[in-house]
């Protein structure tokens, strides 16, 4: 019944691509660099937007640091093997990187700066794609899944990149890789029991990160209420509570004997 549920999977994963390749492209907006608040405060202009960035490589730093602590003793409860350390560490790094990224993007709003922000989102959902399979598929595949899955999420990116570079933009792979990479997380969840406590936190993570998007959606209408913060903010704001959560679950989850 296992292999049968990760051949289903494998087999689901491969029709989505399928249509990513087939489906007609999807274009990026043209108003998308337009951001409902622009105020330059401090010299730093949309400060807000940019700013709020620090909480998401505040939270990356944090779990690095647990990361980091956990793989430097002998009796932390975080991690069985020392070597399931690797996703999580690609993960907090890719989610400093994008704060770094978020803000540089926000600084001046065009495609080339968006690409520094997009990268490390790609390569980080798809690390932690990576560590949900170790969890709780094996140590192997997840370990050998993960070079193969960051890459695809930097090539995802880097081709949005190039097609925009030849006036066309295709942002099919872009979003079939952040996003299905996240519902994969979830129905991995479902069907495979965590060898860890506190599995289900990351439905929380996902739930909340469903919320920072819809907030994102919003941008425009949640600034006009008062006109004193964006939907992106609030986006930013809440993205780096739910990346937070997942340093709290790697701090107070224990090894569960199956």
């Amino acid at each position: 019944m296992r292999q049968q549920k990760l051949w289903i999977l494998s087999a689901s994963s491969i029709v989505v691509f399928l249509l990513a390749v087939l489906l007609p492209p999807i274009a990026q907006p043209s108003h998308y660099h337009d951001f409902a608040d622009q105020k330059l405060l401090f010299g730093i202009p949309s400060f807000f937007n940019v700013v709020s960035n620090l909480t998401i490589s505040l939270s990356g730093i944090a779990g690095l640091w647990v990361v980091w602590r956990a793989s430097q003793s002998i009796e932390q409860r975080s991690f069985i093997h020392k070597t399931e350390c690797w996703p999580y560490l690609i993960f907090f790094l890719m989610v400093v990187a994008t704060g770094v990224g978020s803000a540089y993007y926000h600084w001046s709003p065009d495609n080339e700066t968006l690409l520094w922000d997009r990268l490390p989102i790609a390569m980080g959902v798809t690390a932690l794609l990576a560590a949900v399979l170790v969890e709780r598929v094996s140590l192997r595949v997840g370990l050998w899944s993960l070079p193969l899955l960051v890459v695809l999420g930097a090539v995802s990116v880097m081709y949005w990149y190039w097609t925009e570079q030849q006036g066309a933009g295709n942002l099919n792979y872009y979003i079939v890789v952040q996003f299905y990479s996240l519902l994969l997380i979830l129905v991995l969840g479902w069907i495979f029991p965590s060898k860890y406590t506190r599995g289900g936190d990351l439905n929380k993570v996902i739930g909340l990160y469903a919320l920072a998007k819809v907030a994102e959606t919003f941008d425009q209408g949640i600034y006009s209420l008062g006109h004193m913060i964006s939907g992106h903010t609030i986006k930013h704001l809440m993205a780096a509570l739910a990346i937070y959560l997942i340093v709290r679950m790697l701090q107070k989850r224990v090894f569960i004997n199956q």
